[in-house]
C-alpha cells in the first residue's frame, strides 16, 4: 500500500487511488457525530448558494456548514459538534457546506473512492482500508480555508499512516490534547464564540466511533454513508 500526506485544495487535487479527506476542526467530526445521532444522509454542497438551492427543492432538508468559522446566516446549524450532540436527526438528511472539508470533498477528481478523516474515527477508517488494501491511500490535510495547514489535520494525517503501517502511535491522545496550545486554542477564546469550548473536545475524542464515512454519488450529486455505525 502506497500512503501518501497530502495537504490543501492542491492535495485533494492530486489525491489518487483512495482518497482520506481530512478534517479534524471540525466538518468530518461533525459529520460523525451527525450520524452518531441518527442522520440518515448528509449531503456535501460546495457553495451556500447550491445549499440554498437545494434546500429549497427538499424544504425537509436541514441546512448546516459555515464560511471562516462563522454559521452561514438562514442555515439552521453552524459547523459545530456541540450544537449536534443531542440532537435527534433520526430519519433526517442535512446538506453540510464548510470552507475546508467539503471544498476538498468537491476538489477530488482522480481518485477511485472518497472517504472522510477525523481524530474520532481514524482507527476505524484505518481498519476500513487495511481491509480494502487499495494499492494507493491519499490521505488529505486540509487545514484551514484550504490554503493553510494546521495542527490537528496534519496530526491525523499522521496517525492514519501510523495505523496502516501497523505502528500506532502511543502518544495520539496525548498529542490531540496538545493541539489547544496550537490551532485549538481558539476554541478557548471567549472572544471567538463561533468555536465553542465543547467543540474542542468532541473532535480531540480519539477513536470515539467505530464507523467510517464514504462518499457516493447520488441523483443530485456528492452525498455521504456511515458505515458500521457503533459507537464505544
Amino acid at each position: 500500500m502506497d500512503v501518501r500526506i497530502l495537504h490543501l485544495i492542491d492535495g485533494a487535487r492530486q489525491a489518487e487511488g483512495t482518497a482520506v479527506v481530512i478534517d479534524v476542526f471540525r466538518a468530518f467530526s461533525l459529520e460523525c457525530w451527525m450520524y452518531s445521532r441518527g442522520c440518515e444522509k448528509v449531503i456535501p454542497v460546495g457553495s451556500v448558494e447550491d445549499a440554498f438551492r437545494m434546500r429549497e427543492r427538499h424544504p425537509d432538508y436541514i441546512l448546516a456548514g459555515e464560511r471562516n468559522g462563522i454559521m452561514v446566516e438562514g442555515f439552521d446549524y453552524g459547523n459545530a459538534p456541540s450544537q449536534f450532540e443531542h440532537l435527534d436527526l433520526h430519519g433526517k438528511t442535512v446538506i453540510h457546506t464548510t470552507s475546508a472539508g467539503v471544498q476538498g470533498l468537491v476538489s477530488v477528481t482522480k481518485a477511485d473512492e472518497i472517504l472522510t478523516g477525523a481524530l474520532v474515527n481514524a482507527k476505524a477508517t484505518a481498519e476500513y482500508l487495511l481491509k480494502k488494501q487499495p494499492e494507493v491511500v491519499s490521505l488529505v490535510a486540509m487545514g484551514w480555508s484550504g490554503i493553510r495547514d494546521t495542527e490537528e489535520d496534519v496530526l491525523c494525517a499522521e496517525y492514519l499512516a501510523s495505523l496502516l503501517k501497523g505502528e500506532p502511535d502511543p502518544g495520539i491522545r496525548e498529542k490531540a490534547l496538545e493541539l489547544r496550545y496550537t490551532e485549538g486554542k481558539k476554541f478557548f477564546d471567549p472572544a471567538k464564540d463561533m468555536f465553542p469550548e465543547r467543540d474542542f473536545w468532541l473532535c480531540t475524542d480519539v477513536d470515539r466511533f467505530n464507523g467510517v464515512i464514504r462518499v457516493t454519488k447520488g441523483s443530485e450529486g456528492l452525498e455521504t454513508e456511515y458505515l458500521a455505525g457503533n459507537t464505544k
